[in-house]
């Protein structure tokens, strides 16, 4: 058994299929199925079986996983040492971030680790709730999170930065009954038509307390947060977003209103417990200095 055979393992977990790994590797299909086979060799047992034309994972494969994603973390983390020496001229971190926190702040503590440590590189990793964020740092996917949660985020598994909190806002068109500097209460928005997400995220949390007061339609129901501005000023309806949108939505010429009562987002960087490499250290060092 060697790294570059777990790396390979990992990736066909990853991507789902060994054409995809391939790809994602930019090695050749023949040469990953053949390590592979090479892997389960050494082991004596299969890691895979096949369903129709899929791949799925057997026991033996799962109970793999964990262990394997600590040897890749461990081997880069000390090969990254070695480049810590030469301050930090290169080097890469993963993080698992939830759209609005994607927003603001992590586009600011990029453009700060960016701008003092010009080689390093970051991986963002697509999670839509705070439990997604801590699954993937918990699972040694990502090295780092950055999530929101309802509440200030408490959990023994991983280590938690607090980072302040956003805002809940409403979103919506000038053409729509609300004036500018309008304070929003739940009563106004009696019979409207709201843009919403999925359950388990914030904003949808803040419309499910608007719904026990007031009776709304949810016109429509997206994981895509990305799509909830054009739809906003399409005039489909209005939504509840961090306020981390709101210069965004404002500059694409949408209506930025205040919400009463407040709701609020928790913000919070986590990281898994054990060893971080470090680039790691040094996103999480240039985060704090920024005061956030």
């Amino acid at each position: 058994m060697d790294v570059r055979q777990l790396r390979y393992f990992l990736a066909v977990v990853d991507h789902g299929s060994v054409n995809k790994a391939a790809a994602a590797l930019h090695v050749a299909q023949p040469s990953l199925s053949q390590a592979i086979r090479a892997l389960e060799r050494d082991l004596g047992i299969d890691l895979f079986r096949r369903a129709g034309r899929r791949l799925v994972l057997t026991d033996a494969g799962e109970a793999l996983i964990g262990p394997a994603r600590q040897v890749v973390r461990v081997l880069a983390t000390a090969r990254a040492s070695v480049a810590e020496v030469a301050d930090l001229r290169v080097g890469r971190v993963e993080i698992a971030a939830m759209p609005s926190q994607s927003v603001e702040p992590l586009a600011r503590i990029i453009k700060a680790v960016t701008e003092k440590h010009p080689g390093l590189s970051i991986a963002v990793r697509s999670a839509f709730t705070a439990q997604d964020v801590v699954d993937e740092v918990r699972s040694g996917r990502t090295e780092l999170g950055l999530l929101g949660a309802a509440e200030p985020l408490r959990d023994a598994r991983v280590r938690v930065t607090p980072l302040g909190r956003q805002r809940f806002v409403l979103v919506c068109s000038h053409d729509g009954p609300f004036a500018p500097d309008t304070v929003v209460r739940h009563e106004d928005l009696a019979g409207q038509r709201l843009i919403v997400g999925q359950p388990g995220t914030g904003m949808r949390r803040v419309v499910d307390e608007i719904s026990a007061t007031v009776e709304v339609t949810r016109v429509v129901e997206t994981e895509h947060r990305e799509a909830i501005l054009p739809l906003v000023l399409g005039g489909v309806g209005m939504a509840v977003l961090a306020e981390s949108w709101a210069p965004l939505a404002r500059q694409a010429g949408a209506l930025v209103l205040d919400l009463e009562p407040a709701r609020y987002l928790h913000l919070a960087l986590v990281a898994g417990t054990g060893d971080l490499s470090p680039a790691a250290h040094a996103f999480l060092d240039v985060a704090h200095s920024q005061n956030l």
